[in-house]
């Protein structure tokens, strides 16, 4: 009975060893130049600048109405967000009802935004431009817009 008490804990105690250290390794330590803090609600996102001044606005999908000839339709927002050029910036990304997800393809960035759960991605904009993004989740009956 020994034998069988002793041997799954050390079993045990070989799998959590790399286990942990992998944990250790994963965890991000970069200084972010900014942190913006992004709430996903249906049919529009809310933003939020905390570490200069507090910044907050909400960012809609332009209606048909308002497009230039210059917009994107079902792309272009009426506010947007503004990231520094070759800075770490920290994105902080939850929901307020539904699951969306995040999604700036030529970032290469995509993280889920869930209801009570706060998630973290860091990036960079390597390089100047106006970049679109888009809900990849079904997030309610107006999802493809």
């Amino acid at each position: 009975e020994i034998i069988w008490t002793i041997l799954p804990a050390v079993t045990l105690v070989f799998i959590a060893l790399p286990s942990i250290r992998l944990l250790y390794l994963l965890d991000e330590i970069i200084n972010p130049m900014i942190s913006i803090k992004t709430i996903g609600h249906q049919w529009y996102w809310s933003y939020e600048y905390s570490d200069f001044k507090t910044i907050e606005f909400d960012s809609y999908m332009k209606s048909p109405n308002d497009l230039k000839n210059s917009d994107f339709r079902l792309l272009d927002g009426d506010n947007r967000m503004v990231v520094p050029l070759l800075s770490r910036v920290r994105m902080m990304v939850a929901a307020a009802d539904v699951i969306h997800s995040w999604t700036i393809p030529t970032l290469g960035v995509k993280i889920d935004a869930t209801p009570g759960r706060l998630n973290q991605v860091s990036f960079s904009s390597k390089r100047p431009g106006l970049m679109f993004g888009q809900c990849s989740e079904i997030c309610g009956a107006n999802h493809s817009f």
